[in-house]
Formats: structure tokens, C-alpha cells, sequence
């Protein structure tokens, strides 16, 4: 490892800088459900009056110091503010930046997603089931083998080009996912195809018309013991975005019991529907639609966590469902069938199935939408394969390069 030396975290990284920010200054705001599991890039921000939370700026990491948060990757390099912006977010989360002249940003963002630091940071919680937090003290404390900052920016740059990549496609299917909501709008809420008025043969209902079931999920066990012999993926309500995009992501495998693998396994056309969240994510109805490429790419079967439900509809109406509830939550009103306990709550399936009214199309008409959709979602797909394929090298150098079992030379061979 030649040149490397032993540092504490908190000698090369500034953990939590001082920032000002004056009350009720209208600044951008990163909120939680703004990061996603295991990506650099931060999707959004709101411009609201600053009150209180952490303080940041360009370059700096976002480090989610909650559970599940941090076990579900939220880990993100901030980059949309202007020069010399300061912007601010959750009180939970750990900023890092790097110190001036003895680290970089790109690689204290990358060493803080390393196992070197998020692994000791998960174990360091402490607090009550559900609330616990990462003590920061343990994590400044962490002893780390740091190379110079020459080798740091270089190793900061290779990764930094397969994250550039994976965002790029990432942008892209953002597109594709709007011209195919817009398609959605077009025909079902404006009805502009058919002249700005609802056709006389398409009725009033509900959404339970048109589903077949709905099923519960199976956390699963992480090895096979007993009965558990069925080995899957286990789809979490983190997974949903990378779901969307038709990727794995970080879902993990898991051993269910052989018998209700039948009764609780997915298959193509199903729609995941997340039940469980709530404040501060509001991620409660956040849904995925499960395609037959998306089946056939991977080798083991697929269930839902507890906190998920997959819902089968009926022949050729699961677009017309998934964008329709994907418009619903953009809408808010899924959080209307909220229920439950200040924190966490939960969507209430049952009774938006059977309440929230509808316009139910023509079979014929739901069948010509899935038909024009398809081809915008096996884009979507394909470029999801290569984001997967990208993230898998990333995540297969980063542990190597971060510990100097290779160098970045020796990666780009």
C-alpha cells in the first residue's frame, strides 16, 4: 500500500461543518425520501423558509444516521446548489466533507459508502426498535489507512465515472417515465384522445373491479434453516425505485417456507404497493409494476416484504392501474388512506381498492395503452440492465480500491 498512512475519520473528514443559514430564508431543502438506496445523486429539492436541520454545500456527503435509512443506502453527494449555496436538510442525517488539502470529496463521499465506515456506523446505533441512530463519536473515531491525495482524486474520478454513467441512464428513464405519465394524463384523466370527453361506453367504479387478488408478503429468513428451503428475492419498499427501472438494486435473498412460495410468489404483470411508511419519507402507496423481462432476467423467484402488497389485476388492465396509482401518489391522495401512529403509518389497501371512484375505459381501450406504454418500458428496462451492470462494477471496485488492494492502475487494466 505504499504511501498509505493511518488517519482518524475525523482527521479527514470534517464531519457536520459549521453553516449559517438565517431563519425563514427561502433556501432548497433535501429532505430523506429525496435519496435513494445506494445512489450518489440526490432526485429533487423543495425551496422553502429555512427553520432548522443539518447544513451543506456542493461536494459535501449526505449520510442518513437513522434505521432503516442507513441500512437501505441512503448516502448521496450533494451537487445541485449553486457556488458558494448553502442548503440544508434532515436533522438526520451525518454531513462529511472533505478537508482542504488533505482529502478529497469524491473519495470521502465514496470511503463513507465503503463498508470501512457505513458498516461501523450501522453497528454504532443506539436508541429504542425502529428510532436508533449512529453515534458520531464512534464513527470520528474509526481508524482508517488513507493514501495520498493524488491516489485519492484518482480513485475518486474512476468511480465517479460509473456513477456519472448511471446517472445519465437514470435521466433518461426519468424521461421516458414522464412521456409515459403524460401518456396516462392524456388519455384517462383529460381524455384528449377522445375529444376532451369521457366515451359513453366506459363507466364508474372502483379498483377492486378490476383485481384479481391481492397478496401478503414473507420477510423470509437470511439462510435456509428448517423449512425454509425456497430461496428469492425479497422486493422492500426501498427496492420499489429500483424495481421501477427493472433492477434487483440491493434486494436481498432471502429462504421462505417452501409452501407459501405459490401462495405469495410474483409473477409478471403484478404491481408491488407499499403500505408501510409514512412521515418522514412519505413513501406510503409508492408502487412498481413487475414485467415479464423483469421475471425472466433473473434467476430466483420474487416475494414482497410485510410491508408491500402485490395486487394481480385482470388481462391487460396492470398499466392502467400502475400509472393510474403512480399518478394518484404524485396527486397525494394515496396518502389519504393513511392510518396509523404519528412516524409510521400505514396505506390502507383494503378501502382505497373498494372507495377512491374511478372511470373504468373499454377493455379494448386498456388494451391499445399497454400496447403503446410497452415500448417505452423496454427502454426503460434496457437501460436499467446497464445501470445494473454499472453498479455491479462499482460496487466490485469501490471495496477494493477504498482498502488499496488494488490501485486505480491496476483497475484499468
Amino acid at each position: 500500500m505504499g504511501k498509505w498512512k493511518l488517519f482518524k475519520a475525523s482527521e479527514i473528514i470534517e464531519f457536520n461543518p459549521h453553516e449559517t443559514i438565517k431563519k425563514g430564508v427561502i433556501s432548497k431543502k433535501i429532505s430523506m425520501e429525496r435519496l435513494q438506496p445506494f445512489s450518489r445523486d440526490v432526485f429533487g429539492f423543495e425551496n422553502v423558509p429555512f427553520t432548522n436541520g443539518t447544513k451543506f454545500r456542493n461536494g459535501d456527503t449526505l449520510m442518513a444516521r437513522i434505521t432503516p435509512c442507513l441500512e437501505n443506502g441512503k448516502i448521496a453527494q450533494m451537487s445541485l446548489l449553486n457556488e458558494n449555496e448553502v442548503g440544508f436538510g434532515s436533522t438526520e442525517y451525518i454531513i462529511g466533507r472533505a478537508k482542504k488539502g488533505i482529502s478529497d470529496s469524491n473519495y470521502v463521499y465514496y470511503l463513507m459508502c465503503s463498508s470501512i465506515i457505513r458498516d461501523i456506523a450501522i453497528k454504532s446505533m443506539v436508541g429504542s426498535s425502529g428510532r436508533q441512530r449512529v453515534q458520531l463519536d464512534v464513527v470520528k473515531n474509526i481508524e482508517l489507512s488513507v493514501p495520498t491525495l493524488d491516489e485519492q482524486i484518482e480513485i475518486g474520478k474512476m468511480l465517479k465515472v460509473l456513477d456519472d454513467k448511471i446517472e445519465n441512464n437514470r435521466k433518461i428513464n426519468h424521461h421516458l417515465e414522464q412521456m409515459a405519465q403524460a401518456i396516462f394524463k392524456s388519455w384517462f384523466i383529460d381524455f384528449e384522445p377522445f375529444g376532451g370527453e369521457i366515451p359513453v361506453d366506459w363507466k364508474k367504479g372502483h379498483f377492486n373491479e378490476l383485481i384479481i387478488s391481492t397478496l401478503g408478503g414473507d420477510w423470509g429468513k437470511e439462510s435456509p434453516i428448517n423449512n425454509y428451503k425456497q430461496k428469492v428475492y425479497c422486493v422492500r419498499g426501498a427496492d420499489i425505485p429500483e424495481v421501477i427501472q427493472g433492477n434487483i438494486g440491493k434486494m436481498p435473498v432471502r429462504y421462505i417456507l417452501q409452501k407459501n412460495y405459490t401462495s405469495k410468489h410474483l409473477t409478471a404483470n403484478d404491481i408491488i404497493i407499499e403500505i408501510s411508511g409514512g412521515s418522514p419519507t412519505q413513501s406510503t402507496g409508492r408502487c412498481a409494476l413487475i414485467t415479464q423481462s423483469f421475471i425472466e432476467r433473473y434467476e430466483h423467484g420474487m416475494v414482497c416484504t410485510n410491508f408491500c402488497r402485490a395486487v394481480k389485476p385482470k388481462s391487460k388492465y396492470s398499466e392502467f392501474i400502475y400509472y393510474y396509482w403512480r399518478y394518484l401518489y404524485d396527486q397525494g391522495t394515496m396518502f389519504l388512506y393513511e392510518n396509523g401512529t404519528t412516524g409510521i403509518k400505514n396505506f390502507d389497501i383494503t378501502n382505497f381498492l373498494t372507495v377512491e371512484s374511478i372511470i373504468i375505459p373499454t377493455f379494448e381501450v386498456t388494451e391499445k395503452f399497454s400496447s403503446t406504454i410497452k415500448t417505452i418500458t423496454a427502454a426503460i428496462f434496457s437501460n436499467g440492465l446497464e445501470i445494473e451492470k454499472l453498479t455491479k462494477t462499482r460496487d466490485t471496485l469501490l471495496p477494493r480500491l477504498m482498502s488499496g488492494e488494488i490501485s486505480v492502475s491496476q483497475a484499468t487494466k
